[in-house]
């Protein structure tokens, strides 16, 4: 078994992946679903979501300039709603809500750089 981090939405899953014979047939309708990931971790101290506005860091993925700023302090936001839209590699990125909450303290404007896993606001 080979072990992997995989990060996916600020959020990192350690996952260990077995690697199967070239014969070995998938097609017989039985999946060996033995997935071993463990509880996701996460490079904040708060492993879990701040679902009620508990200041929550919401960080740049990668660098780039805010092309536009679409909350405001005190607004309730859903999960998957598009907080901030990034310009990064000529390419609009949506940094989007990752939990149900209340937008605190944002931290840019619109035509300001942000560096990678800068942080962007919090919920």
């Amino acid at each position: 078994m080979k072990k992997y981090e995989i990060e996916i939405n600020n959020e990192v899953y350690r996952v260990s992946v077995k690697e199967l014979s070239a014969d070995a047939d998938m097609s017989s309708g039985q999946s060996s679903q033995s997935v071993d990931a463990e509880t996701p971790t996460s490079t904040e101290p708060s492993a879990q979501p701040a679902a009620t506005g508990d200041g929550e860091k919401i960080k740049a993925p990668m660098a780039g300039t805010i092309l536009s700023v679409n909350v405001s302090p005190g607004q309730n936001v859903t999960k998957g709603d598009t907080l901030i839209i990034l310009e990064a590699m000529k390419m609009e990125n949506e940094i989007v809500a990752p939990a149900d909450g209340v937008v605190g303290e944002i931290f840019v404007n619109p035509n300001d750089r942000v560096e990678s896993d800068q942080v962007l606001l919090t919920i």
